[in-house]
């Protein structure tokens, strides 16, 4: 099959790029995305405000260092060690300490031991956090549900990832209740992202591969080389976002 030279380029560029932190600033322009209708940075303002907190899957440290100063001890896990090194650069200016961690289940903290517990896009042991929180504590999470961007999964024949199939706002509602938790506020939203060059959307899959377990850039060139002609045609490839946020006590 023959592919127009500007498509090759891209793919051999985006190839190249790497990705490091949580850090998307490679797609800044590339990729857009419709704004949720609630702020995680407002859901969470006052959690960080308590004297002991800890950031679920800090990434680089980039949203929590964003936050600082804290007037109480902060903690951070990140489970992709790559990361570590960067977040602990990022965040011990800020008196933060971070822990990598391998198993949700096992968390290094003693019980009871936050007053507050806030999470972006990591998963969690609805147990574990039942352990570390402090009666009357706090967690908030904002998550990216079963049914995130399917259009890539579809476009590239590929099916969603089956170890998030079936997670939505209902479900982690119900296992939070389940664990003993009353939960106090909740959102979701499925906004829409567009992107607007094949190298970008390859970029993303590299820096997310759970998104579509099985793809590579060399299987999948006719799909890419198919989705490339649409951004062509239309000037985008648009995919549906499915996000959920909730606020929970213990």
């Amino acid at each position: 099959m023959a592919y127009s030279k500007t498509f090759l380029e891209q793919v051999e560029t985006a190839m190249k790029q790497s990705f490091s932190g949580w850090n998307f600033e490679q797609l800044r322009g590339r990729v857009k995305e419709d704004e949720l209708d609630w702020s995680y940075r407002e859901w969470v303002k006052e959690s960080l405000k308590q004297r002991t907190v800890l950031d679920m899957g800090t990434g680089g440290g980039e949203f929590l260092s964003s936050c600082a100063p804290f007037r109480g001890k902060v903690y951070a896990t990140e489970g992709y060690e790559p990361n570590v090194e960067i977040a602990q650069k990022a965040l011990a200016p800020f008196g933060v300490s971070v822990r990598y961690i391998e198993d949700d289940d096992n968390l290094p903290f003693s019980d009871k031991a936050f007053d507050s517990i806030i999470n972006r896009h990591e998963s969690y042991s609805e147990q574990e956090l039942a352990r570390i929180l402090k009666p009357g504590g706090t967690f908030i999470t904002q998550q990216a549900g079963g049914d995130d961007c399917k259009e890539i999964n579809e476009a590239l024949s590929l099916p969603l990832n089956t170890e998030f199939a079936e997670w939505k706002l209902e479900v982690a509602v119900d296992r939070l209740v389940a664990h003993g938790f009353s939960v106090e506020a909740k959102r979701k939203a499925f906004p829409k992202q567009r992107f607007f060059d094949i190298g970008a959307l390859i970029y993303y899959l590299r820096a997310i591969p759970w998104q579509a377990p099985g793809f590579s850039v060399e299987r999948h060139l006719p799909q890419l080389d198919h989705i490339s002609q649409e951004i062509k045609k239309n000037g985008y490839f648009e995919t549906t976002q499915h996000r959920f946020i909730l606020k929970a006590r213990k």
